[in-house]
């Protein structure tokens, strides 16, 4: 469970780009961040990853507060989250289970980090989570071969190895085809449904949110102007969103 309260972000001059954001995101949640452009989703999603810092507010995670933590036990916390980009770091001269296995060398010994020699059950677990986004036929490819889609499929499994329990996604699907956007979507749902793992995803396209999240949150001016059950958005709403 991740509970924020009255987090803000203000730049050297004063300008807020969050302004007192609060919010309770339960397991399985899977959250669709709508905002225009200059309306702080990214800079949200940033700080929610702590790969920036805030100005005021407080984040509990597990109960955990993260304002109090040191260095040490943020990295210990972070090993259970993962972080998906609009355009996914993949070593593209490497097969798709090679990348995939790539994300579970970050949680275990350094013998296997600076070999990459994987065991047993390791292989076979991203095997699975490799058929879980429909690529068990394209393990043996190299990724530099696969789309744009397949590529961020492979992220997703990548990032599943490694026994993550919340997901932040920024534009996943951008620049991709609508199959493949379709397809990316279905997967981050399927993943939040049967697997439990909380995903916070940036989007610009409502209507993938409105048919795969579960929850809309409608960011406008650094604030959370609409948070509601995933489903189609009005005339009015949209509106407040993107006014």
């Amino acid at each position: 469970m991740i509970i924020v309260r009255n987090l803000t972000k203000r730049f050297e001059s004063g300008h807020e780009v969050l302004s007192k954001i609060s919010f309770q995101a339960d397991k399985g949640d899977f959250i669709a961040i709508l905002g225009g452009s200059g309306s702080g989703k990214t800079t949200l999603l940033r700080c929610l990853s702590l790969q920036e810092s805030w100005s005021e507010g407080q984040y509990i995670y597990e109960g955990s507060d993260i304002t109090e933590l040191n260095f040490v036990e943020k990295m210990k916390m972070r090993r259970k989250w993962a972080m998906i980009e609009e355009k996914p770091y993949l070593n593209l001269n490497s097969t798709a289970i090679q990348n995939v296995l790539s994300g579970r060398y970050k949680n275990t010994s350094v013998f296997r980090f600076l070999t990459r020699i994987a065991a047993k059950d390791d292989h076979l677990e991203a095997m699975d989570l490799l058929e879980h986004v429909g690529l068990l036929d394209k393990a043996r490819e190299k990724t530099s071969k696969l789309s744009g889609g397949e590529r961020q499929r492979i992220a997703i499994a990548q990032a599943l190895v490694q026994g993550t329990e919340i997901l932040f996604a920024d534009e996943p699907v951008t620049g991709l085809p609508p199959e493949s956007a379709n397809r990316v979507m279905e997967d981050l749902r399927n993943i939040s449904r049967k697997k439990q793992v909380t995903i916070i995803c940036t989007l610009h396209n409502v209507e993938l949110a409105e048919r795969f999240a579960s929850r809309i949150w409608g960011l406008a001016s650094g604030k959370i102007v609409l948070d509601i059950a995933a489903r189609k958005l009005t005339l009015r709403e949209k509106d407040i969103i993107f006014k």
